[in-house]
């Protein structure tokens, strides 16, 4: 066993000073599943992105998307698991990038990685507060500002952080589960009654389809900006049990399931209107039909209701997650000292609870900001709010989803030459990297056309610039770190679960 040097005993921090932990056995396999898929927002990923692609993307070839996307992000998680089986961080991307590439690059990737959590929360607290006014005035006349569901959304989550992962993953397995649920009975009613007016078509889900339509590489985009997060089980390893065997099987497990949900219920809201008539219903003034449509023929128009009620809880169990995700990014760069100071602070973990709860005030803090920021802008809560954030936090973790596959085939050459296999640490890690970058090229070419209203923005248009001066200031402040602080340096990337090492 390869042993780096640099590496943070468990209990400590190299200097004397204790390392706080998050509380150990807090969560099982299903608990991190959960809490992965919910930061991909089945709900909100379907009625959102779906009518968009077949209107503007590849046409009824969306569902298709969704089937090439799940095989390239499957071959991205052979590596990624496969290292998971080595090293436990609660800083994941962080942790992995900085054992194969170096603390450098794994510094810049980490605050990369951290970055995009921190703007995916504010993101989702706008569509999650255009769903709730929206679904109050349509079914009940109250007109509430959308700015005080985005204050009680920011609420929510700070609570939830504070008492710990249990207590959200409780929360979040009783929206997810009934999301999925009217999302499936919409999808099996279409089936039982044969399909739709025109029976069954299988040409949205021909992967060949995916590739054509007005313009298939937005909708290639749009199908992985769905599961964005489900990576975001390896920062929960800390608080899983038996992490070595839990997160490369829940990695798995939320890439697949959400894949064959995203295929079926996609496929299947198509089928339900029609193929010319799917394409109608995402191109009118109500987009959302391509969803109401078949469900309100096929289940009723009580499922219509109870689905726009659910977008709402949808897209607050989303925000909740990436809430989690960004709290344990924050405490994972704090606890190791970056900056002295943090440790004392973000770098803390509650005396009985065990959860990041000051690193979770902290995100609170900064999405009350960036929330206030956008209102006084005068941005719309979605158009605005949600998609430019969206957009910016997509690209970010693209780049670091990429940056990690190539970390998997250095690590394993240099830290375990043993377990080096042909696909599962060279040909997967290699071909999903490549697969990476290329859906970055996708997003940056398509952003204005993703964008809609907003692709004027200047929020838009410096959006590449702002994912490359966060990259600069990681490389920078690493090597700055390396010459003024060796002692912090070493520490980088390095406190991991377990022992002294990684193994």
């Amino acid at each position: 066993m390869a042993v780096d040097e640099g590496v943070a005993p468990a209990t400590g921090a190299g200097d004397g000073k204790a390392v706080h932990r998050l509380k150990p056995n807090a969560v099982g396999l299903l608990g991190v599943v959960f809490m992965a898929v919910a930061t991909a927002a089945p709900i909100t990923a379907m009625t959102g992105n779906v009518p968009f692609m077949v209107a503007s993307g590849n046409g009824v070839g969306a569902p298709a998307s969704y089937l090439v996307a799940m095989v390239v992000l499957a071959i991205f998680s052979v590596g990624f698991t496969s290292m998971a089986k080595h090293i436990t961080s609660t800083g994941a991307f962080y942790g992995f990038i900085s054992y194969g590439l170096g603390r450098t690059v794994g510094l810049a990737s980490g605050l990369l990685a951290t970055f995009a959590y921190v703007v995916f929360e504010p993101a989702l607290i706008g569509i999650f507060s255009t769903f709730a006014t929206t679904t109050l005035k349509d079914q009940t006349g109250l007109h509430v500002p959308w700015w005080a569901f985005a204050v009680l959304m920011l609420a929510v989550n700070a609570t939830g952080t504070w008492f710990g992962v249990s207590v959200a993953e409780k929360l979040l397995v009783v929206l997810l589960a009934t999301e999925v649920t009217v999302l499936a009975a919409m999808a099996v009613s279409v089936a039982a009654h044969g399909g739709g007016p025109h029976g069954f078509t299988f040409a949205p889900v021909d992967p060949v389809n995916a590739f054509k339509g007005t313009s298939a590489g937005l909708g290639l985009f749009f199908a992985f900006w769905s599961w964005v997060g489900f990576e975001s089980t390896a920062m929960y390893g800390e608080e899983s049990r038996d992490p070595k065997k839990i997160i490369p099987k829940a990695t798995m497990i939320s890439v697949l399931g959400v894949g064959v949900f995203y295929v079926l219920v996609s496929w299947m809201a198509i089928t339900g209107n029609g193929e010319a008539e799917a394409v109608r219903a995402a191109s009118s003034a109500n987009p959302l039909a391509l969803f109401f449509g078949p469900t309100e023929r096929y289940v009723g128009h009580w499922a219509v209701d109870v689905m726009q009620w659910l977008m709402i809880t949808g897209s607050l169990a989303c925000g909740m997650a990436f809430h989690n995700c960004a709290a344990r990014y924050l405490y994972a760069l704090g606890r190791e000292g970056v900056l002295p100071s943090l440790r004392d602070t973000i770098g803390r973990t509650h005396a009985r609870h065990g959860s990041p709860h000051l690193a979770g005030l902290v995100q609170t803090a900064v999405s009350a900001v960036l929330i206030g920021g956008f209102w006084a802008a005068g941005k719309d809560p979605y158009t605005g709010t949600y998609v430019l954030l969206a957009i910016l936090g997509t690209m970010a973790i693209l780049v670091v989803q990429a940056v990690c596959s190539f970390a998997v085939l250095v690590y394993f050459r240099s830290h375990h030459p043993e377990s080096r296999h042909w696909f599962r640490t060279f040909t997967a890690p290699l071909l999903g990297g490549v697969a990476m970058l290329a859906v970055v090229v996708l997003l940056v070419s398509n952003m204005g056309v993703a964008a809609g209203p907003e692709s004027g923005s200047l929020v838009l248009r410096a959006t590449p610039w702002l994912v490359a001066l966060v990259a600069a200031l990681g490389l920078g402040g690493a090597q700055y770190l390396k010459h003024r602080a060796p002692e912090r340096y070493a520490l980088l990337g390095r406190t991991v679960l377990e022992e002294t090492r990684e193994r």
